[in-house]
């Protein structure tokens, strides 16, 4: 397989494990929500590298669909490097605008994608998909990292979208009307039973069914009509038909019909052949809307009808926001992300969308959640200062209400929830003992369990009384700790508290605390691993 080799690859290449874990702060009065939970619809505001790795403990492995829009690296959008990666030539990179007049635009947009698609790639399920918005600055670049990062055997397509319906008349030399979604599955080829991606068929859609019309009182129903001629000549096949009114239509040179003579009377009695209204047109075959199959193949060119154009974009926004001034220039419609999730979700998947933006990801959930009944749930990450007024604003607004929307459905509002979080502090077990930004409960047994397992956690299991946090398929998990210095500097694993740790169920018992007053042979009768905090806790699986 070719490479691709850009600066700063070799000190991006890892940099994702490097990342430390930070808190997920929960905001309230920024929700959506009567309980503010981690599992439900997330907004997350916060730069979208660290907010990825702080969803390992709860997501990883868990999400059927990814759609980002990254920059484009046009030059024009003023985005800046932030990666805090060990390297001075990186470390020169911090803070500053990438735009034309810099030479090494691609190396930095390379770097910045690298640890965000490693990371994104862990939290896709087997059977997942990820789909990238692009355009030709970049694309090509992209399929090459994508390459490296997801396989090339788990390519799936490079679709091209049609992003403007009129061609711009002031082009240098080609009015640049598409743009490419990119689409690689975690697992191509796994089969379902073990992972693979599933293909899936597109619903038929209201303008693909008012391609159908019934002129002659079909008692079958509404029609289409196909050529009745092919190009794959046969002699046998090229032969006169005499239409109701009398003339003579022979097929094109070098062309046949597609049937016999004798099977094609057999369609004209069956009134399958329309010759037109006033039965002199050259024969065409009729296609019937109830023979057409419910899914469609999905292509690789996406028409603006179909799924929706920037200006489009623009409208829907300007529809649920009136006079706000947006900074986006090429927003995506609703339809093209409901397109992207017909092809990749069932009614119960988790979609991720790690450059939120103006929120269009999480609009066409809940828009598709209300058509088929799903709870299919999306996480946004924005890291923009945008993210409350325009990002959640948005879906606020869609799951209450749009007064002067044209669509009844949304006037009355999508429904649903969210809870909404800002990236807190990393959690740094070093500096535990000396008071500085400790965590909650919740959020460093987020922490422990998973960096010591490896498996999912799930809060509702945590009971906090009893400082039990969870089961892997290994281990019972405990933790002794509040975000408390001196019950740190005072609190240690004793015969008692491993008495009170509850019946024993044929696990080792993991237990996290500050110290211990056990020695070695208590710990085996009790079946208790020990790990001390506040030093940085080790995975147990590696």
């Amino acid at each position: 397989m070719a490479v691709l080799n850009f600066k700063g690859k070799t000190f991006v290449q890892n940099h994702h494990l490097a990342v430390k874990y930070h808190q997920l702060l929960p905001q309230k009065d920024k929700s959506q929500t009567d309980k503010v939970s981690l599992n439900d619809n997330l907004i997350i505001h916060g730069d979208n590298l660290k907010a990825l790795k702080a969803l390992l403990p709860s997501y990883a492995g868990k999400i059927k669909c990814i759609y980002i829009d990254p920059p484009y690296n046009t030059g024009n959008e003023n985005w800046v490097y932030n990666d805090n990666v060990n390297s001075p030539m990186m470390q020169d990179w911090l803070g500053k605008v990438v735009d034309k007049e810099d030479f090494t635009r691609h190396d930095k947009w390379l770097c910045m994608m690298m640890p965000r698609l490693k990371l994104l790639r862990e939290l896709l399920r087997d059977d997942g998909v990820i789909f990238v918005s692009i355009d030709d600055n970049e694309q090509h670049r992209l399929r090459f990292l994508m390459d490296e990062v997801f396989g090339e055997e788990n390519f799936i397509a490079n679709i091209i979208w049609q992003k403007k319906f009129s061609p711009q008349n002031d082009a240098k030399f080609f009015s640049d009307n598409h743009d490419f979604i990119v689409v690689y599955a975690k697992k191509k080829n796994g089969g379902e039973e073990i992972g693979g991606w599933v293909r899936k068929l597109l619903p038929r859609t209201e303008q693909m069914e008012e391609r159908y019309s019934n002129p002659d009182n079909d008692h079958r129903g509404p029609w289409s009509s196909g050529d009745l001629s092919v190009k794959t000549y046969s002699k046998a096949y090229d032969y006169p038909i005499t239409t109701p009114s009398g003339k003579i239509i022979n097929p094109t040179k070098g062309r046949c019909w597609y049937t016999s003579k004798e099977n094609l009377q057999k369609l004209i009695e069956d009134n399958r052949v329309w010759f037109g209204e006033k039965g002199d047109n050259v024969p065409r075959i009729k296609r019937f809307l109830s023979e057409v199959q419910s899914g469609l193949v999905p292509v690789t060119i996406w028409l603006h009808q179909d799924v929706g154009h920037n200006q489009q974009a623009r409208q829907e926004l300007k529809e649920i926001f009136l006079d706000v001034d947006f900074p986006f220039e090429t927003p995506k419609p609703v339809a093209l992300l409901k397109r992207i999730l017909q092809l990749s979700t069932s009614k119960d998947s988790i979609i991720l969308d790690s450059f939120a933006g103006s929120g269009t990801t999480a609009h066409a959930v809940l828009e598709l959640n209300k058509e088929d009944s799903g709870n299919r749930k999306f996480i946004l990450v924005e890291c923009e200062d945008y993210a409350d007024k325009i990002t959640a604003e948005r879906v606020r607004r869609v799951i209450k209400g749009v007064p002067n929307a044209k669509d009844e459905t949304l006037k009355k509002g999508l429904g649903g929830t969210f809870s909404y979080f800002e990236l807190g502090d990393p959690i740094e077990m070093e500096s535990i003992l000396e008071g500085k930004n400790l965590p909650d409960y919740l959020e460093l047994a987020r922490y422990v369990f998973y960096t010591a397992t490896g498996e999912e956690f799930d809060s509702e299991k945590v009971d906090e009384k009893r400082n039990f946090i969870g089961e892997s398929k290994e281990y019972e998990v405990y933790l002794f700790y509040k975000p408390d210095i001196e019950y740190l500097r005072t609190t240690a694993l004793t015969l008692d508290k491993a008495k009170n740790l509850g019946e024993y169920k044929d696990k080792k018992r993991l237990v996290f605390a500050p110290s211990k007053y056990l020695d070695h042979d208590y710990l085996l009768k009790y079946r208790i691993d020990y790990c001390q905090l506040p030093f940085e806790i080790y995975k147990l699986k590696s």
